[in-house]
């Protein structure tokens, strides 16, 4: 009897014991200020895809930067990536960082995992800024998604930037580029992809915040690329629909606007965060 009684005592207390947190993802800190929390899109990193637009940002706001498992500096995931795990991950690397409350802003992939984390923390995020993003995937998107993770497991990495490249930035961009310059765009691309790659691409593929939207408390701008080709406008249009108060903003560019227009993009965001400073600080 003592022996039941005490093994009936260690499961109840196994079952009240929190599970323990997962290791913080390698973050990227800098500038002071606000509070601006980034996640970033598949294939991609904190520097990668926000890159151009740091230093600009970190003027004005203390920026915290998460990378995904298997970008940057975060080990790569030994099996699918969890959207409320991702959520989290931010949400810990705000508070490692000190900020109370604080704006999100996530591009591609990012833009779902920071819808989930809204939802799940309305306290804690003052605003949101959602860029070349989708709440679910349609159909050319699973298919892009489906090949580039396929690619990435071939170890065809040459011709997965070739597809990256031609899924990714706007024709015209495309259009104006030389041969030359069209090889080194190429060659760029196949050189940056990281090994977190396979599971990245597979969260596009199964994630879906179509629930969570309304329920968004935080003033919100969703930025349309209205030449993108991986991620359709109406795809992300219908997003914007779906966020109360959401208000909307056009950038005339492919998947890539840290590429093609980076100034314009940064000025989008921090001219939208300059009306909700009081409420993120």
């Amino acid at each position: 009897m003592p022996i039941a009684t005490a093994s009936i005592a260690s499961t109840a207390s196994a079952l009240l014991t929190p599970p323990a947190p997962s290791a913080p993802l390698a973050r990227t800190v800098l500038g002071s200020g606000p509070g601006l929390v980034l996640a970033h899109g598949a294939g991609g990193g904190t520097a990668a895809n926000y890159g151009p637009l740091l230093e600009g940002l970190a003027a004005r706001h203390t920026v915290v930067g998460v990378d995904w498992p298997g970008s940057g500096g975060s080990p790569r995931a030994t099996g699918p990536l969890d959207a409320d795990e991702l959520a989290d991950q931010l949400v810990a690397a705000a508070d490692a960082a000190g900020l109370e409350r604080f704006a999100l802003a996530g591009f591609s992939l990012g833009g779902p995992v920071a819808v989930r984390a809204a939802a799940r923390h309305p306290e804690r995020v003052g605003a949101l800024v959602l860029t070349a993003t989708f709440a679910h995937r349609d159909a050319r998107l699973d298919l892009a998604a489906r090949l580039w993770g396929e690619l990435y497991a071939s170890g065809a990495h040459d011709l997965l930037a070739e597809h990256l490249t031609l899924a990714a930035f706007g024709p015209d961009v495309l259009q104006a580029l030389d041969p030359a310059a069209l090889r080194g765009a190429i060659a760029a691309v196949a050189a940056t992809v990281p090994p977190g790659t396979p599971e990245q691409v597979d969260l596009v593929r199964r994630i879906d915040v179509r629930a969570d939207l309304a329920r968004v408390q935080a003033p919100t701008l969703v930025i349309t690329t209205t030449a993108d080709p991986l991620v359709s406008p109406s795809l992300q249009r219908e997003l914007a629909d779906r966020i109360p108060g959401a208000r909307t903003a056009q950038l005339p560019t492919g998947h890539l606007p840290f590429a093609e227009r980076p100034e314009q993009w940064r000025t989008l965001i921090t001219d939208f965060l300059a009306e909700h400073t009081a409420t993120t600080a």
